[in-house]
C-alpha cells in the first residue's frame, strides 16, 4: 500500500535550504520515492491551518518512507532542513 510523506513548511533561511532542494531528490529516487506536490503554496479552503509550502511525496510502502527518513547518507540534509525551516512532517498510507 503507498504512504505519502506530507511536509508542511515555512522556509527560514532560502540560501541555506537551497541545498536541500538541489539533494533530496537524489535520496526520494534511491528509496523509489516521487514527489506529488512540490513545494507549492496551498489555497486554503476552510479551517485554521495556514502552511506557507506543502510538499507531498509518495512511497510504495511506510517502510520506504521511513527508510528514506532514516537513511544515514541523508542526514546531513535533513539537518539544514531543520534549521532553515520551520517545518511539520507526517506519514500516512494511502487507500488503494
Amino acid at each position: 500500500m503507498n504512504a505519502y510523506l506530507i511536509l508542511d513548511l515555512s522556509i527560514n533561511d532560502f540560501g541555506s535550504f537551497s541545498e536541500y532542494i538541489e539533494k533530496i531528490p537524489e535520496f526520494i529516487q534511491k528509496h523509489d520515492g516521487r514527489y506529488i506536490v512540490q513545494g507549492v503554496e496551498p489555497e486554503i479552503m476552510e479551517g485554521d491551518w495556514i502552511p506557507e509550502r506543502v510538499v507531498v511525496i509518495e512511497f510504495p510502502s511506510k517502510q520506504k518512507a521511513k527508510d528514506f527518513l532514516a537513511d544515514p547518507a541523508a542526514q546531513t540534509l535533513f539537518d539544514i532542513r531543520h534549521k532553515s525551516t520551520t517545518s511539520k512532517l507526517i506519514l500516512v498510507e494511502g487507500c488503494l
